[in-house]
């Protein structure tokens, strides 16, 4: 498949629209699929719709958008939505690729198809070959279609002919925490399922562990419970930070691209280190990589699972464990995951070493 602009066709379509509103690491694994696309066709006009504040996930992209966040509380939910597909028309959209593929996004289709006649295409998230991977045996099972493909593909439905996105190139943005002096280490224990978040107790030993090998460790977590783990671990070690409030959304992921190393489960923070190819160590418990989850071209040596009969639980972790107790997670233990990380230091500064 071409990539240069100049080899292809003449685009039928001059401005188009992606829909990604949620959630977020979905979100950050689109601009992979931009940066492959404007290589290819940098003159057609490319259109985000999202929330406002994932905006700098697209930060040195050409491409304009609509936000969700601006709506009018009094007009309802389909009164806003048609409002936007009238800016929608006057913005000259002449292509709709729904990467979302929910009844908000269908809905918004429709209505910029009965305001504007334009044409769109909605993602195929592959369910049905999902579904039957729950609980199936890994030990033969082929690795499905990465989501970031899948959102090529809903381009390509328009007949835009370009290649799968390459992986990121090492981008190391201006440090939100001052200058870095030693191995700088993230560590991103939850998630929004039970089933993707590190076990209570387990993940205090491991920040001890972080503690006592790396000069700098920084814990990503969210508000309530997870920022007060966050914070207790910063006051219980001197070189741990908690970064719950301390960094707005952009400045976290400049901090990533600074680091040595992020552990995460399957969660925003493993998509984020993807999208500066920060290496990682990602830990999955109830669900599973060969899904299309992983962080888009990230070296799979980081991948740390326990392949059980029961796992994957679902797709996307939200279903209760059948037995109740999650060995599948408790199986990757603090001491594995440290020498994991180890093991992707050594092997990240020997290829960075024989590039020279």
């Amino acid at each position: 498949m071409a990539t240069n602009s100049s080899e292809v066709a003449q685009p039928k379509y001059k401005h188009l629209l992606i829909i990604r509103t949620s959630a977020l690491g979905d979100v950050a694994m689109l601009p992979h699929v931009v940066r492959a696309f404007k290589e290819a066709y940098p003159k057609v006009k490319v259109s985000i719709l999202t929330k406002q504040f994932l905006r700098p996930l697209f930060d040195g992209l050409d491409v304009n958008f609509f936000f969700l966040d601006d709506i009018d509380r009094k007009v309802g939910e389909l009164g806003n939505l048609w409002r936007l597909a009238g800016a929608i028309k006057r913005a000259g959209v002449d292509a709709i690729a729904d990467v979302h593929g929910v009844h908000r996004s269908s809905i918004l289709r429709i209505l910029c198809a009965i305001r504007g006649f334009i044409p769109s295409h909605a993602i195929d998230k592959g369910r049905v070959e999902k579904w039957f991977r729950m609980g199936y045996s890994r030990a033969t099972a082929v690795p499905l279609k990465h989501s970031v493909i899948r959102y090529c593909d809903v381009i390509r439905s328009f007949g835009f002919e370009f290649d799968d996105p390459k992986p990121a190139k090492r981008q190391i943005f201006e440090n939100p925490m001052g200058v870095k002096s030693g191995r700088w280490i993230g560590f991103a224990p939850f998630s929004a399922h039970e089933g993707k978040t590190y076990p209570e107790g387990m993940r205090e030993e491991l920040v001890g562990l972080l503690s006592e090998r790396f000069d700098e460790v920084f814990i990503h977590s969210g508000a309530g419970e997870e920022a007060a783990f966050a914070e207790a671990m910063e006051k219980k070690y001197e070189n741990v930070t908690a970064l719950w409030r301390r960094l707005p959304f952009n400045e976290e992921r400049d901090l990533i691209s600074n680091l040595d190393c992020v552990i995460t489960m399957d969660s925003l923070v493993m998509h984020l280190a993807a999208l500066v190819a920060t290496p990682t160590v990602s830990v999955w418990g109830a669900t599973h990589p060969e899904l299309g989850f992983t962080g888009y071209g990230s070296d799979s040596r980081g991948i740390l699972q326990e392949e059980m009969p029961c796992r994957p639980c679902s797709v996307y972790g939200k279903k209760l464990c059948k037995t109740g107790d999650y060995k599948c997670i408790k199986a990757i233990t603090p001491q594995r995951i440290i020498e994991r990380v180890e093991e992707i230091l050594a092997q990240t500064n020997a290829e960075e070493q024989n590039a020279e």
